[in-house]
């Protein structure tokens, strides 16, 4: 009976690894809030034409955040405004740069203090929301955790994004 038992618990242990194949060149973001993967498949600019190998993983439970997402992208780098952007969706995502399997880059997102043409305001009578003037959004950070905004043109707040 306790050999039954000892091999149920190895076998959830075994489960509870992950299961995606490593990737020789290219990112994982891991630490995306659950649910916001997609989002930030979008930002990468990742859909039907890709060819290259996507591997998503959803609600993966994380002892630090109780479930998150996992992102594995084959031949791809990332950018700056890129990572500025999944900064405002996915906090506490981690950006892990691989070569040749070995992860030689594991950076942190880090939030800028101005968030700029990435948002956009919920005023519609705002200046960056009329069609005839050239304005992008841009938000001041007013709080990080929760994520609070504030539009540098009508002061209107945007929370929990």
């Amino acid at each position: 009976m306790d050999a039954d038992k000892n091999q149920s618990r190895e076998d959830e242990k075994r489960d509870e690894k992950m299961k995606i194949k490593l990737i020789k060149n290219g990112i994982v973001i891991d630490h995306i809030a659950s649910g916001r993967a997609l989002e930030v498949l979008r930002i990468l600019g990742i859909g039907e034409g890709y060819s290259d190998e996507v591997s998503l993983a959803m609600n993966i439970h994380s002892k630090s955040m109780g479930k998150k997402d996992i992102l594995k992208v084959e031949n791809r780098d990332i950018k700056t405004d890129e990572i500025n952007k999944i900064a405002v969706l996915a906090p506490n995502a981690t950006i892990n740069r691989i070569t040749d399997y070995k992860v030689v880059k594991k950076e942190k997102v880090v939030l800028p203090n101005e968030i700029i043409g990435i948002v956009k305001c919920s005023n519609p009578q705002c200046i960056s929301n009329k069609a005839r003037e050239p304005v992008k959004s841009h938000f001041l950070v007013i709080q990080r955790d929760p994520l609070t905004l504030s539009c540098k043109y009508c002061e209107r707040e945007a929370k929990g994004l």
